[in-house]
């Protein structure tokens, strides 16, 4: 055996090296998009429910004490939202969620949209993409973790499984008391 093959590191060291600068790559992709998206107190907004209810964001708050709340930004067009819906949908049986469909049609289309799907999770409709816009968020889908507090906690575009999104609703929600 030659002096070279024995010094040879093992694999899963390389492999391990690998993955670190993928995730490394993948996370300052993600700070680099994420740039200018909005921090700090969470923009106030108000709409109506695809079944009609009016909702507004700091009356939502006020009723979720103590509580992380989601809201996601997603889009019927949007191919990625697919994906996540699950997920949403199961999270909003266990946590404030709110989601927001932007630039996909009034509060009629929306709600047809939804039934199609099976969607059980609360909706607003956002047919100009206002509300996304005050969240300066860079695409969908989007996601944005409100502490307690009502700041912007964690945000993120893309893809996010329902793990992650747990985790960052978890961890928004540490130390806060009611």
């Amino acid at each position: 055996m030659s002096a070279d093959a024995s010094r040879k590191p093992p694999r899963w060291r390389r492999w391990a090296l690998e993955i670190a600068i993928f995730v490394a790559a993948f996370l300052a992709f993600q700070a680099w998009q994420l740039r200018d998206t909005t921090r700090g107190p969470a923009p106030q907004f108000a709409g109506v429910h695809t079944d009609g209810q009016a909702f507004d964001l700091a009356a939502w708050r006020a009723a979720h004490p103590g509580q992380p709340l989601l809201i996601y930004f997603w889009a019927e067009w949007c191919p990625i939202c697919k994906t996540t819906a699950g997920s949403v949908d199961s999270i909003a049986a266990d946590h404030p969620t709110i989601t927001v469909a932007t630039q996909s049609g009034d509060g009629a289309a929306v709600a047809r949209f939804m039934a199609e799907k099976g969607y059980r999770f609360p909706a607003l409709a956002d047919s100009d993409g206002a509300i996304m816009q005050s969240y300066r968020l860079p695409g969908t889908p989007g996601f944005v973790v409100l502490a307690p507090d009502g700041h912007i906690r964690f945000v993120s575009v893309g893809y996010t499984s329902e793990l992650g999104l747990r985790l960052r609703l978890w961890w928004a929600g540490i130390g806060a008391t009611t």
